[in-house]
């Protein structure tokens, strides 16, 4: 038992770090949830700004665009040239994905200031990419109807999801303990 202990040693310590800090996380962000009354339909507030930056970045280019809170379910309504597209909801301001994104470069962490620095950035990454896909959602919902399902369902989780894979690529390749113990041999 012992010498499985060491010689797994890195996955399992990769492991329980990751568990750990997305356990921590993920407590922590439904404790924040839990301030808002989803019986009385409240919006959490980074739900709200990631649906008002939605609007201000499809403003750009077509002004006739705004968001209305949904008054049956905790969203936001994002309308697009005064019709309704879709329905921004907690689960689509990427907190969840930023919270994976954490956990696992936390598993993966290199030097403590290039850590800190390398999730800020990531983050904030993760977010302005999620800004872009619900507004290209948006868009594409009003011209495309039709296609709602593979829009939504797969087209823009990739979006999102492969945003994180890439960071979690160049995190591994040029940053993490593991690049430098692999650019030493």
């Amino acid at each position: 038992m012992k010498k499985y202990f060491k010689e797994y040693k890195p996955f399992l310590l990769f492991l329980s770090k990751f568990i750990g800090a997305y356990l921590v996380l993920t407590f922590a962000y439904y404790s924040y949830l839990g301030i808002y009354d989803q019986q009385k339909f409240e919006v959490d507030g980074f739900t709200q700004i990631v649906a008002n930056q939605t609007t201000k970045l499809i403003s750009v280019f077509d002004s006739r665009t705004h968001v209305e809170p949904n008054f049956t379910e905790p969203s936001v309504n994002l309308f697009y040239r005064e019709k309704w597209v879709s329905r921004i909801i907690e689960g689509c301001n990427a907190l969840s994905v930023m919270i994976l994104f954490v956990s696992f470069i936390f598993a993966f962490s290199g030097k403590f200031k290039q850590t800190v620095l390398f999730i800020l950035f990531g983050c904030i990454s993760i977010h302005i990419f999620n800004i872009i896909r619900i507004a290209l959602l948006g868009v594409s919902m009003f011209h495309y109807p039709q296609y709602q399902e593979v829009l939504h369902g797969v087209i823009f989780p990739l979006f999102i999801y492969g945003v994180v894979f890439i960071l979690w690529i160049v995190w591994v390749i040029k940053f993490s303990s593991y690049a430098k113990k692999s650019s030493k041999r």
